[in-house]
């Protein structure tokens, strides 16, 4: 007999989350496993270029493409026209009086609107089947007589981080097919493309163009970006919805059409109710949540894959480190494993995941990011290479699993060899201390990474701090693989041993009772107080000596933890910003000047642990960001706050490491408290 799935997760919004600010400030976001998305304000049309009701992660065109940028949803009622939120139209209130939102859910992870339309309830639901480059969008009158639904989609072609369109349309009909299921085609470059929107119920489809022209999209003018667009749409459905029959408007690339909504709905929830039980996190709503969460981020990227190559990877698999904008960074998915994989029951895919960035070693270094669309890699990294020995070592403690070093072995020996004699930008051993350096101009080489034109913000060239942490635990994990294979170690632990002798002689500062955040700068050695110190505690292998632990950890809790993570700079060092807003230079000069990070919170709790501070005085840390699920990228976690109250979200509205690290704090919190005098 088969076990009865566990009901999923719901989270709810109403009242004051659903003013017509709050929604406008809220967003929802559907994901389909490769990169691609359905992404909206929660009540209003597109506000950032990002926005659309389909955008499809496409191997040619490669990259992430904006299809269906917004969707005009309009009933009548009493002679009226009254506009359901996400199209492109923006008509005055005393003019065409929108539908109210009553109510917003998340089924699982699936969107789920409830607007009253004039005495009537309308609900509104979206899925995106996972593995399909295909958006599904239902309306059904839960209460009230019939009435006429008109249906417009806006269409586009470009790639989501190019300009906003204007001008004339890029896609357009190429044949009509059945009156309901017209196809439409267009073109970049060599590389065409076609775009099928079927609808059901009873009308057909209009060839009516109609352009809406200058239209504001809010947050890009915010940003300091492009913010006006010419939207097209090439026609219209105009339909009746009555009870008991909802309409569908499915919009998909690819031959082969969606299943029938209602077929797509039960296998995306019976899908989250499976990642529920393999996660074990069925019985608790709060991990459920993060669970949920964090199988946005676990991608199949068919953009670095061409549909001809001889032989594709059967397990080819990445990490996409933020919506909208992110695509695979190998630092970001590191530091991501084990929280989205690991801790989730998802050990396959883990172990494809760290195959296929062991599949683009070069040099010693694994990739840094992979561009937009691009096949690829850039390699201007310190860090990700070392993060790959950690999440390596996460990945055996968790499964046992020793073929995988095997299958890898060669790439991490390399990577030692190439450090220890020195590779691209500036990377490598310093014979005279055996500490890690790194310096290229023009680069930013750590996750202190802005760059803004030729300005490195944050630059830390010399030895920074976690560098070292990083490379002692690595050095420990490769001593451990080399002994079980019968290979020499000897030398591996005398470059720990000397490693670690230089750190504690040249990293504490007595005076301001923490480390130093770089040494053997351009301009010396650099004290500020940064986050990065915490790893020389939290890694498996801690290169700080025990003693120094307590007045680490007690200014990192005095000047740099809030209840949204861990400031990236102390409150009173000079360069310090208070908050991250304004055009793109001025954001990136706050981006790890103080602003603050989420994902830190992971190794703050991990060392916090250890140094023996108590679950339950750790617990509260938490709240917080549980808290913030019900705002910004709704079900998501962001990618930054302001480092000053009220800690107003930025970035990213869906951050992999951020929602991560959330899940590994609160397993480790779990578990401290499960453990004697936990």
């Amino acid at each position: 007999m088969q076990p009865t799935p566990p009901t999923l997760p719901r989270l709810v919004l109403d009242g004051a989350c659903l003013s017509a600010e709050a929604a406008w400030e809220r967003e929802w976001l559907c994901t389909n496993g490769l990169g691609g998305y359905a992404f909206g304000c929660l009540d209003a049309g597109p506000a950032r270029r990002y926005h659309g009701w389909l955008v499809a992660s496409l191997s040619r065109p490669r990259g992430r493409h904006v299809l269906v940028p917004a969707l005009d949803q309009v009933l009548e009622a009493k002679g009226r026209r009254l506009v359901l939120g996400g199209g492109a139209q923006r008509p005055e209130p005393s003019a065409v009086p929108g539908a109210r939102l009553r109510g917003f859910r998340l089924e699982g992870v699936l969107p789920v609107w409830t607007y009253e339309v004039d005495g009537a309830i309308v609900e509104r639901r979206a899925l995106m089947p996972h593995g399909r480059n295909a958006t599904l969008v239902q309306w059904t009158l839960l209460r009230g007589p019939q009435r006429p639904l008109e249906l417009r989609p806006y269409l586009d072609l470009r790639r989501h981080d190019e300009a906003l369109p204007r001008g004339g349309p890029r896609m357009a009909l190429a044949h009509g097919g059945r009156p309901d299921h017209p196809v439409f085609a267009g073109r970049v470059g060599t590389d065409g493309i076609a775009l099928h929107v079927a609808c059901s119920g009873e009308g057909e489809f209009e060839a009516l163009p109609q352009t809406v022209r200058d239209v504001l999209f809010e947050t890009e003018r915010a940003r300091g970006y492009d913010h006006v667009a010419d939207l097209h749409s090439p026609g219209r459905w105009r339909t009746l919805l009555r009870q008991g029959q909802p309409v569908t408007l499915a919009m998909w690339v690819g031959a082969e059409p969606p299943r029938d909504f209602e077929t797509e709905w039960r296998r995306e929830q019976e899908r989250a109710a499976a990642l529920l039980v393999r996660a074990g996190a069925a019985a608790d709503a709060q991990t459920a949540r993060w669970v949920l969460a964090a199988d946005a981020f676990i991608v199949e990227p068919g953009t670095r894959l061409d549909t001809d190559e001889a032989e594709v990877p059967a397990a080819f698999r990445s990490v996409i480190a933020g919506y909208p904008w992110f695509a695979d960074w190998g630092r970001d998915t590191m530091i991501s494993l084990e929280g989205l994989t690991l801790l989730t029951g998802r050990h396959e895919e883990a172990r494809a995941i760290l195959h296929t960035f062991g599949r683009y070693v070069r040099d010693g270094l694994l990739p840094n990011l992979f561009p937009e669309g691009g096949r690829e890699a850039l390699y201007h990294t310190v860090d990700a290479t070392l993060w790959f020995f950690h999440a390596v070592a996460r990945y055996h403690a968790h499964t046992g699993d020793e073929s995988l070093v095997d299958e890898l072995y060669a790439q991490l020996e390399e990577i030692i060899e190439r450090h220890l004699g020195g590779t691209r930008f500036g990377i490598g051993v310093d014979p005279a201390d055996g500490l890690v350096h790194a310096a290229a101009e023009g680069y930013q080489l750590t996750w202190m990474d802005a760059k803004v034109d030729e300005w490195v913000v944050t630059p830390r060239r010399g030895k920074p701090v976690e560098i070292q942490a990083l490379w002692f635990n690595a050095l420990h994990w490769m001593a451990r693989w080399a002994e079980a294979r019968r290979r020499p170690v000897q030398g591996l632990r005398h470059l720990a041993e000397r490693a670690q002798a230089s750190f504690q002689r040249r990293y504490w500062d007595p005076q301001r009772r923490h480390l130093k955040d770089v040494i053997d700068g351009p301009d010396g050695d650099d004290a500020s107080l940064r986050p990065n110190q915490v790893f020389a505690i939290s890694l498996d292998h801690p290169i700080l000596a025990p003693g120094h632990w307590g007045p680490v950890l007690e200014t990192l809790r005095r000047d740099l933890l809030t209840p949204y993570g861990l400031r990236t700079l102390g409150p009173h060092e000079p360069a310090y910003r208070p908050h991250y807003r304004g055009a793109l230079r001025e954001r990136d000069a706050a981006y790890h000047q103080g602003t603050v990070w989420p994902w830190l919170l992971g190794p703050y709790v991990e060392a916090s642990l250890k140094a023996g501070t108590p679950a339950s005085a750790l617990a509260p840390l938490l709240d917080a960001l549980f808290e913030h699920l019900r705002t910004a990228g709704v079900g998501q976690v962001s990618e930054v706050f302001d480092a000053q109250p009220p800690h107003r979200p930025e970035g990213c509205v869906a951050q992999a490491w951020s929602v991560a690290e959330c899940l590994r704090a609160w397993h480790l919190m779990q578990l401290a408290r499960k453990a004697p005098h936990g």
